[in-house]
């Protein structure tokens, strides 16, 4: 009776045991791994977290001489304010029609690049292609804005030439709507060579033997694109769009403000360059915070969502 009652209680203490030692081993094998991620951290937690103390300026009527400590605490009336303060409501909506059509805009032109990019037989011409698009997204926006605006400009050389045929000049940086669409397609422009490479590389994971099939059946290009190429490349797209909805109020503030101007903050005003202007240059710290904060919320919200469709949808995950 006695050793039948011991019997699970060792098997018990067997397998923690083993599991112990599987632990250790592993521990053994990647702690230089941990090791090296250590600066890294500790980097992370000095100008990422450390930094999050100041939240509590969103709460207060902060004031620079009485500092965190001795500013006076106003609760939730900065998030009221901001609510009610009309600019507000219009700094929101440009980011998010901003911010929508660089991610569909963003998701569809590296999409259909990489099906026309994979079909290219030449491996050289191939490379070349793929490395003159990829080269703008290792451009800062500093050099980029300085280039638009000098392009576009109403005695730019775009201008000169739309002038030259008849067209007329339009006001690129100067008029509301125009200002959008050369924001999304510069910065699609920027950025779609660095998306390509990701389809790409979902390219290559497909089985060649899948398209020499389809080619003894008979199938043309178009339909070994549309029946086998696409297939392979809608789980990733899936991931990369469901992603980037954690990023549907990040407008780009390096662009948007190397860009704008005061002609088109009715239509081009972002979150970032509204919390800039509001805090920094006007001094409204605290309402500033308060902003920044209500778009971090958000932004975290959505994050979490996105995380969630793309593992519900593609079998995404991180962890």
């Amino acid at each position: 009776m006695e050793s039948a009652i011991n019997e699970p209680l060792k098997q018990s203490t067997s397998q923690a045991n083993k599991q112990l030692n599987r632990s250790r081993e592993k521990w053994s094998r990647t702690w230089p791994l941990h090791l090296m991620l250590l600066p890294a951290a500790i980097a992370t937690f000095i100008f990422a977290y450390v930094p999050m103390s100041g939240l509590i300026m969103a709460f207060q009527d902060f004031k620079p001489y009485d500092g965190m400590l001795g500013s006076k605490f106003i609760g939730m009336e900065h998030f009221r304010f901001m609510f009610e303060y009309p600019d507000s409501k219009q700094v929101i909506w440009n980011t998010l029609i901003i911010s929508g059509l660089k991610i569909v805009f963003g998701l569809i032109v590296p999409f259909v690049f990489a099906i026309l990019l994979n079909e290219v037989r030449k491996m050289l011409f191939k490379r070349v292609v793929q490395t003159l698009v990829y080269l703008p997204h290792f451009i800062s926006w500093v050099i980029l804005g300085a280039i638009l605006t000098d392009m576009l400009g109403s005695e730019g050389v775009v201008n000169q030439v739309l002038n030259g045929l008849g067209i007329g000049a339009i006001p690129w940086l100067m008029e509301g709507d125009w200002f959008r669409f050369t924001v999304v397609v510069s910065d699609i422009w920027q950025n779609f060579g660095f998306n390509t490479i990701v389809f790409l590389a979902a390219l290559s994971g497909v089985n060649p033997s899948l398209y020499e099939a389809a080619e003894v059946d008979g199938a043309t290009r178009w339909k070994q694109t549309i029946h086998i190429t696409m297939p392979a490349m809608i789980p990733i797209a899936v991931v990369v769009g469901t992603l980037s909805l954690g990023n549907i109020l990040n407008g780009g503030f390096d662009q948007i403000f190397n860009l704008y101007n005061s002609l088109v903050y009715d239509k081009g005003d972002i979150i970032d360059t509204f919390v800039y202007r509001t805090a920094i240059l006007n001094g409204q710290y605290s309402f500033g915070t308060a902003v920044g904060l209500f778009k971090s919320l958000i932004g975290l919200i959505l994050i979490v969502f996105s995380y969630r469709l793309a593992f519900k949808y593609a079998g995404y995950r991180i962890f």
